[in-house]
């Protein structure tokens, strides 16, 4: 647990080598395996999400995307470089970690979202 703020915290970060799969370990024996796919289509990023309020617009067309990068930022969150040229998204401890837990209906959103707006993954 951070002493800070009493929350799971990360032990590892793992990319494996093809580059499509990011594990998460966290200090309380919590382990997640997270598609690059996935963590691209649930970036935080405003470029990707929109600047406003109001439901977040799918992001289509990331099937097979890669991440190439991971870079630190202070304590808290790593960025993320994919193949797609996206570098902008930051990803918290907490958002890694709710995106591993709600992993299966979060996708089941993204993909309903998708086929209502007539998209593709």
């Amino acid at each position: 647990m951070s002493p800070l703020t009493n929350k799971p915290w990360p032990t590892e970060l793992r990319l494996n080598k093809a580059g499509d799969q990011l594990s998460v370990t966290f200090d309380d024996g919590e382990t997640y395996a997270l598609p690059a796919e996935y963590l691209r289509v649930m970036t935080g990023s405003a470029e990707d999400r929109g600047h406003g309020s109001g439901p977040r617009p799918p992001i289509p067309g990331k099937k097979g995307v890669k991440v190439t990068g991971i870079h630190p930022v202070g304590r808290y969150a790593v960025r993320l470089v994919f193949d797609d040229g996206h570098d902008t998204g930051l990803y918290s401890w907490d958002l890694l970690r709710q995106l591993g837990a709600g992993r299966d209906q979060l996708w089941f959103e993204y993909m309903q979202t998708l086929e209502k707006a007539g998209l593709s993954r």
